[in-house]
């Protein structure tokens, strides 16, 4: 374990943003992050990568979360308890739950980004959330270099949100991820977006596991830039919830758009529509750039820095709030 200095980050993140660590270092234990805390606080935690957008360099000492490994903790006929390593790649521990016929999880396929950053901002896709598969969240506590434990409930999991986005933010770097799978009597959801479809293309009539894995990865590749070939993070902006009253006076004017209840009182409405809809889609500034297949995608096609993608996005909040009364909150953490 060795600090190294000036290490460029551009490999370390999906958007490809060149920016510096001051000094950088790997970790690859529980045990090295104990014993760095004991000379280390200020420190900028980098997992996969996935969810953040660098504008500068950044002074803090620079933590690559390496720590791998999966355990299985207990298991019975119905359901299996892993343990799974906060460095281990989220894409693929969702292939090997599956190669193993664990449910749960399979919707949410090729979503960037390690594991031990899918509950700080509860990811979801295609109708699932993956809070409803976690049983514990392990973490150290920075102040005292503790390993602490949080339950399902202790986490405080929301839309896109968890109490480690708010109260615990900067105090807690996760090291685990306890989840609960089933191992027979999947309750498959096909439901949400075009999975159906995808089945019924394929003349899949009773679906498994995989086959739903695969239709998620086809759909999402069909729609999503590789982070390899084009900078990007994913979904850059959450889908906004408004009032009914709100979106009764929008259908009006709008008769065709799309929206999903939530409640008597509340609608969500999709922000890549409401993007696309401003104008957005395709459009490309410099090396900034909105996707050409889905609106809710900001790119960086080469060089592009982050204050510029930066820029774009709040251009797209102010346009998208002129248009509609709708403010876009960004689901990316922005490191400024």
């Amino acid at each position: 374990m060795k600090i190294q200095q000036n290490i460029s980050l551009k490999v370390y993140n999906t958007f490809g943003i060149s920016v510096n660590a001051k000094r950088f270092i790997e970790v690859t234990s529980v045990y090295e992050l104990q014993q760095l805390l004991k000379t280390e606080k200020e420190l900028f935690l980098l997992s996969g990568g996935s969810n953040m957008l660098l504008t500068k360099d950044i002074e803090k000492l620079v933590v690559h979360l390496d720590i791998r490994g999966v355990s299985i903790d207990k298991e019975d006929e119905n359901a299996v308890y892993l343990t799974v390593n906060a460095g281990e790649d989220w894409h693929e521990f969702v292939l090997w739950c599956i190669s193993n016929d664990y449910g749960g999880i399979e919707n949410l396929s090729l979503i960037p980004g390690n594991v031990g950053t899918c509950p700080i901002q509860n990811i979801g896709a295609y109708g699932v959330e993956v809070k409803d598969t976690i049983t514990k969240v392990e973490g150290l506590e920075i102040s005292t270099g503790k390993l602490v434990s949080f339950s399902n409930a202790a986490c405080k999991f929301g839309y896109r949100n968890s109490i480690f986005k708010n109260t615990h933010k900067g105090k807690i770097i996760l090291t685990s991820v306890g989840f609960k799978l089933t191992k027979r009597k999947h309750q498959l959801n096909t439901s949400y977006g075009a999975i159906e479809a995808e089945l019924t293309s394929k003349k899949i009539v009773v679906p498994t596991l995989k086959n739903v894995s695969d239709a998620v990865i086809a759909i999402r590749r069909s729609k999503l830039p590789n982070p390899k070939e084009i900078g990007n993070s994913g979904s850059f902006f959450k889908n906004p919830i408004i009032s009914k009253n709100l979106f009764l006076t929008l259908q009006k004017e709008n008769p065709t758009i799309p929206n999903y209840p939530i409640s008597e009182t509340e609608i969500k409405i999709p922000a890549g529509w409401l993007v696309e809809q401003s104008g957005f889609k395709g459009k490309r500034f410099g090396d900034a750039g909105v996707h050409e297949k889905q609106a809710l995608v900001l790119v960086n096609y080469g060089n592009a820095s982050g204050k510029e993608i930066h820029q774009l996005a709040k251009k797209i909040q102010a346009t998208v709030y002129n248009n509609f009364q709708i403010s876009l909150e960004i689901e990316v953490n922005v490191m400024q």
